[in-house]
């Protein structure tokens, strides 16, 4: 659910008191299949290569939640990705999630109530070290950042996934939380690569003011500015929701500050693609965003 206040949307985006749905709409127990009932393998795993995806799975839309739960773990099952980082989950949400993939990936959670920001961390290829949950100590909807380390081909990683203050009117706080996290990027140590996925909900001219530390790049600026992933956020093309007014907004971000210590390699940014672009057999998509697909290369 996002952030375009005063579109007719059932539920309002102003208070962090925000309905997750009955139980009557809470996933099911039939298996993730792929929507388009075609069978997808897992793409083959490159060792010099990273895999993330990070999306906003709109939770709180009770909609077609069950079939929309199914279809999220069936492009996880495609594209079987090294790190999920995923917003707005609601507990049926999660669980379902971990009835089907658990085996596969260690899930962190970063709340319990309500709705919450979560990570998967493929166990073959992803060693949990520790996490911890950083307050927003002005939010006033319940937004928080996850923070976990963790080691891949014996490198160190610091992985921060986060769902940004929602609402236009909320520019001040979100830009707020926004420096808080490039500040955390910026303090990781040198010998660790640190990487952040997440819904933004920024402009353009909100990171502008703020502006990023020197260490720190927009993953998809650097990859230059491909179109076809601008953006995540696009009521003209997805249609989950009713919207008073169509909008297209580029709300989820990826940022990267690089290792720097001597010797550690390096990691470059090597593709990016949107993924819940095919509506699903109920005739919704996935989410009311589009997911970002993203690999990163060792150096």
């Amino acid at each position: 659910m996002e952030d375009v206040c005063g579109t007719g949307r059932k539920t309002s985006c102003t208070t962090g008191n925000r309905t997750t749905g009955s139980s009557s709409n809470k996933a099911g127990d039939r298996p993730a299949v792929c929507s388009d009932g075609t069978e997808h393998h897992p793409e083959e795993e490159d060792d010099n290569k990273l895999s993330l995806i990070s999306w906003n799975v709109d939770g709180l839309d009770e909609e077609e939640q069950p079939e929309r739960a199914r279809g999220l773990c069936s492009y996880l099952i495609s594209h079987s990705p090294d790190v999920v980082l995923l917003q707005e989950l609601i507990q049926p949400y999660t669980l379902f999630v971990k009835k089907h993939l658990a085996d596969n990936y260690t899930f962190i959670e970063g709340g319990k109530e309500d709705y919450f920001i979560g990570m998967m961390l493929k166990k073959s290829r992803i060693t949990l070290l520790d996490s911890e949950i950083v307050a927003y100590p002005t939010t006033s909807m319940m937004r928080n950042l996850l923070v976990a380390q963790v080691l891949f081909k014996g490198q160190k990683f610091c992985l921060m996934t986060s769902h940004f203050e929602s609402c236009k009117a909320n520019a001040g706080e979100r830009m707020r939380q926004l420096r808080l996290v490039m500040k955390k990027m910026a303090e990781v140590p040198d010998d660790v690569t640190a990487l952040f996925g997440g819904d933004t909900n920024l402009r353009d001219a909100e990171v502008g003011k703020v502006g990023l530390p020197g260490c720190v790049s927009d993953v998809w600026e650097q990859l230059g500015e491909p179109e076809h992933c601008r953006y995540t956020w696009d009521t003209h093309v997805n249609t989950n929701n009713d919207h008073r007014y169509n909008s297209r907004f580029r709300f989820d971000r990826l940022y990267l500050r690089r290792a720097a210590g001597d010797g550690v390699p390096q990691l470059e940014p090597d593709s990016m693609a949107l993924i819940g672009l095919e509506k699903l057999k109920c005739g919704c998509y996935t989410s009311d965003h589009w997911g970002i697909y993203c690999t990163l290369s060792t150096q």
